[in-house]
């Protein structure tokens, strides 16, 4: 018998958290997660897939619901404390930086000069190397992940290169800029939470 758990009318990071408690209660082949925005879509299928779940989304336009069914041997032995980004390879022998961008300019002045700067920060980021771990984007800074940003080409070098860029999926649906997104993957608070707990240092601008 396959499970229908119904998320909907629940704010980010809601509808994960609820998913991954499910998961640790019950020992499942088929789940199905209704959700009514594309940020809990987005979220729900990255986590499941982490589960070895094979993942569909059955969308109305109204709400959608998110299938997985996995094969036994696919099964975890727990599930994680963590929900993986896209590179998730351990860097012993490096620092494990993480970069919160909660806005597309850096300081409160000139707000042209602060975009300025925030991509001569950007387009120098690489000069970290394999420190640079995560770029976190959340508020107006997810706007620096959308199809009108001047730092597109940078972030995708970096994330080319192994570091994980993580776009907040409650930020993108606020601001209706979910379907500009063009780089990175939509998060969601409990992603954050976990990152500032795993990286060595983080930098908020």
């Amino acid at each position: 018998m396959t499970r229908t758990l119904d998320c909907t009318n629940l704010q980010c990071p809601a509808p994960v958290i609820e998913t991954k408690k499910y998961l640790e209660r019950e020992t499942v082949h088929e789940v199905n997660i209704l959700v009514d925005n594309d940020a809990a879509m987005e979220n729900v299928s990255r986590f499941l897939s982490s589960q070895g779940f094979e993942v569909t989304v059955d969308s109305n336009g109204i709400t959608s619901t998110v299938s997985g069914k996995r094969d036994q041997k696919d099964i975890p032995p727990s599930v994680p404390d963590s929900l993986p980004g896209p590179d998730q390879k351990k860097r012993h022998d490096h620092q494990k930086i993480m970069i919160m961008l909660s806005s597309e300019q850096i300081g409160k002045g000139d707000p042209d000069l602060g975009k300025s700067l925030m991509i001569n920060f950007i387009r120098t980021l690489k000069e970290m190397g394999n420190d640079l771990w995560r770029i976190v984007m959340v508020n107006h800074g997810v706007k620096l992940s959308i199809n009108t940003s001047a730092v597109l080409e940078e972030l995708t070098q970096l994330e080319q290169a192994g570091v994980d860029v993580l776009v907040c999926g409650t930020c993108l649906t606020h601001l209706d800029l979910m379907n500009e997104k063009m780089i990175g993957q939509t998060t969601n608070m409990l992603d954050i939470v976990t990152s500032m707990q795993l990286a060595d240092k983080v930098i908020n601008l």
